[in-house]
């Protein structure tokens, strides 16, 4: 390279932390034991190597980090924040020294003002360019909850050792969904704006401020190619967006680049772009670090990315991947200062969540939940729906209650641990969180008998499609998220998995001829499809997530503050011996010569007697841990 290019080149790395969901310490809390897996503490070990290894950096989160394990609710509602006091997640963020960072749909879970409360002390920007208290007729007139973007202004060497300014803007945007997914808490409070529409609004105002490069904080998953108004996942019409430089994911709790996204068009997996541009998603729960490193030259007075590297670095791979490097001295160790703060709260949790508060005879857990056994979702359908019955509108008290439960834990993308297990004896406040793992709010809605057959017809698209006289097919579709697998309780019905979904993963409806649901039943007799029927659920779904026909605010006819996994509390506290009615609400019919694969967690084995029915063999463990399990439905 020629004096004059290397002194007009600058290196920068970019690295992105994302849907920490208060995983600060390498804990498992719902089981009570390490999990070396996740954890800001180790993580902070990764971006304290990434940084020694290169002069200039700049450490960023894209959003969702205030909500997520019995940490964030033991501060949000056990402790509390009083003005002035120092959030564990802001402190150990200023202790990692971030340069900024974005806001995702969970951190409103506790409300506006504990999220204000838990900002106030942060040591580095907090951006969001569609979050706003009310909008005006553009987006440059919004009043904003946050600063729509900063400008950081950095002294880079070039590759000789001279000194240049760059000045980095960041913005960041999130899902517009949170205005449904909590109309409760920010009703009036709020507005959020399409995310593609802020951000194309803001970006030109940056660069006539000065931005040399412009990093999008995209709290939003790769989704459709074509942009429609308010849509949920955004990244690749936002990449599109001229004068964005670089793009940082998340959301969806994915990793990128990766293979799952090699057969999608403007995404190129091998070079980490999208729609032609850098771009990187670091999984979830402090599970893996986005790196992005770029050459930047300047032509003309104007600095462009002449070339880029993305990887992302899982802290599973941490020991054996990444080489050991000798300290940068200007950029000093953050990690053992994390270490102690995350460990100070840690211990606090751990005696809160240890306390005794009942005690069960069976076993709760969700290891077959998709075949409809599961005393896990039993017990929370159970405890909504006698919360619910006590306190209805006198209105509504004559119509017949059901309760729509779907699994917290059910694997997926958290892994063959992902499963609530809880032995029988002494609950504890740990087993709640285990049962429920989100602060939603008890809500019900008022359906007819026909929205609920399509409710479970949304609930059964979850199912492959199955063969006849064929072994060993895959029972679940593993794009369908296993939060939106609704068990309804008070109902028996049938499931014909021979017939082809009528949902796609996202709630688009495929085909309303298919049809897997069959011999729905009431109180014994079939469902009146004309008939009102009280169906509980929470707040997240009544509002419509997950795309549930007859889900949305007008059919809402009961809500309340009460957090579900309180509910629970009360529900178990109440009891000198918990009484669980786990009977399968649902069966599968019959196909004949038919098998299927069941992926479920290794500790499954100790309770194949729960699906004796089902004959299962097991087939051992695939490469992610899963427990796999040859059931017969023939």
């Amino acid at each position: 390279m020629p004096v004059a290019d290397v002194r007009q080149t600058v290196d920068l790395r970019i690295l992105e932390t994302t849907d920490l969901h208060v995983h600060l310490h390498p804990y498992d809390y719902y089981a009570d034991c390490p999990n070396p897996d996740f954890g800001l503490s180790r993580l902070a070990e990764l971006v304290d190597r990434a940084r020694a290894e290169v002069g200039s950096t700049l450490l960023f989160d894209n959003g969702d980090f205030l909500q997520g394990t019995p940490v964030g609710d033991f501060f949000a509602y056990d402790m509390g924040l009083r003005d002035g006091d120092l959030h564990p997640v802001m402190a150990a963020m200023n202790a990692m020294r971030y340069d900024a960072i974005t806001i995702g749909n969970h951190e409103f879970n506790y409300g506006l003002e504990f999220l204000e409360k838990s900002l106030a002390r942060a040591e580095f920007p907090v951006v969001s360019a569609n979050i706003v208290k009310t909008m005006g007729r553009a987006p440059r007139e919004d009043h904003m909850l946050v600063k729509p973007y900063s400008l950081l202004r950095r002294q880079v060497p070039d590759r000789i050792g001279l000194m240049h300014e760059l000045c980095i803007g960041v913005l960041g945007v999130a899902p517009p969904q949170i205005m449904t997914w909590e109309r409760q808490q920010l009703q009036g409070k709020l507005e959020v704006r399409d995310m593609v529409e802020a951000v194309s609004a803001w970006v030109p105002e940056m660069r006539a401020a000065g931005a040399d490069l412009i990093v999008l904080l995209a709290h939003t998953g790769i989704g459709p190619l074509r942009y429609t108004h308010g849509m949920e996942n955004a990244v690749i019409p936002l990449a599109r967006i001229e004068g964005v430089d670089v793009v940082l994911s998340g959301h969806t709790h994915q990793v990128f680049p990766s293979r799952a996204f090699a057969d999608i068009p403007s995404v190129d997996v091998e070079r980490g772009m999208i729609a032609g541009k850098p771009a990187v998603m670091s999984g979830f729960f402090g599970s893996h670090l986005g790196v992005i490193d770029l050459s930047l030259q300047r032509e003309g007075g104007v600095w462009r990315v002449v070339n880029h590297h993305v990887e992302t670095r899982a802290l599973r791979d941490a020991a054996m991947n990444f080489p050991q490097v000798a300290a940068n001295r200007s950029q000093p160790m953050r990690s053992p200062k994390v270490r102690k703060i995350v460990e100070r709260a840690h211990d606090a949790v751990l005696a809160s969540i240890r306390q005794p508060i009942g005690r069960s005879d069976v076993p709760i857990n969700s290891f077959f939940v998709y075949l409809g056994t599961s005393a896990a979702t039993a017990l929370v359908a159970q405890a909504q729906k006698a919360f619910v019955i006590e306190r209805m509108d006198p209105k509504i008290a004559g119509l017949p209650v059901l309760s729509a439960v779907s699994p917290s834990k059910a694997g997926g993308l958290g892994g063959a641990r992902n499963f609530t297990n809880i032995a029988a004896g002494q609950l504890t406040l740990r087993s709640m969180a285990d049962l429920y793992v989100y602060p939603n709010k008890v809500a019900a809605s008022r359906l007819t008998g026909a929205q609920v057959a399509l409710w479970l017809e949304r609930s059964a698209s979850a199912f492959n499609q199955i063969r006849p006289d064929l072994e060993d097919q895959t029972l679940m579709n593993p794009a369908f998220a296993g939060y939106n697998f609704e068990i309804i309780y008070g109902l028996t019905y049938d499931i014909d998995l021979t017939q082809p979904a009528r949902f796609s993963h996202d709630g688009t409806e495929i085909d309303p001829g298919h049809t897997r649901i069959r011999n729905l039943c009431h109180a014994g007799a079939p469902l009146d499809m004309d008939a009102e029927f009280v169906l509980c659920t929470n707040n997240f779904r009544a509002q419509g997530a997950g795309g549930f026909p007859g889900a949305e605010p007008s059919t809402i006819c009961f809500e309340h503050p009460a957090i579900v996994r309180d509910v629970l509390r009360e529900h178990v506290e109440r009891q000198e011996v918990l009484k669980i009615d786990s009977t399968p609400p649902f069966r599968f019919l019959a196909v004949s010569g038919a098998s299927v694969v069941l992926r479920t967690a290794p500790a499954a084995l100790d309770h194949l007697r729960q699906i004796s029915g089902f004959a299962p063999e097991v087939m051992g463990a695939d490469k992610k841990g899963f427990l796999r399990l040859r059931l017969s439905l023939s």
